[in-house]
């Protein structure tokens, strides 16, 4: 009756290293997307924003270009010349 030798060790090592591979490949399936994947899926978001912001009936200040003929400076109503009377 011989027993086999082990190094405990090495032996807890193998064992933490295993599940740190298993717990990874969880991990992969849960979380994993590749780089195309994630540009791909941003590249669409991108699309679907700009075809909604083009449907929009009233533009929003934040998205009109300084230089168009929308865009406003500032929320005040603007004054006219004509003085107010009490």
């Amino acid at each position: 009756m011989t027993a086999e030798i082990i190094n405990l060790r090495q032996e807890r090592k193998r064992r933490e290293r295993a599940a740190r591979t298993a717990e990874a490949a969880e991990n992969r399936v849960k979380f994993g997307r590749t780089r195309a994947e994630r540009e791909q899926e941003a590249l669409g978001e991108a699309r679907t924003r700009q075809n909604l912001d083009r449907h929009l009936l009233e533009p929003d200040a934040a998205h009109v270009p300084e230089g168009s003929p929308e865009h406003r400076s500032g929320d005040a109503p603007a004054e006219t010349s004509a003085p107010k009377v009490p």
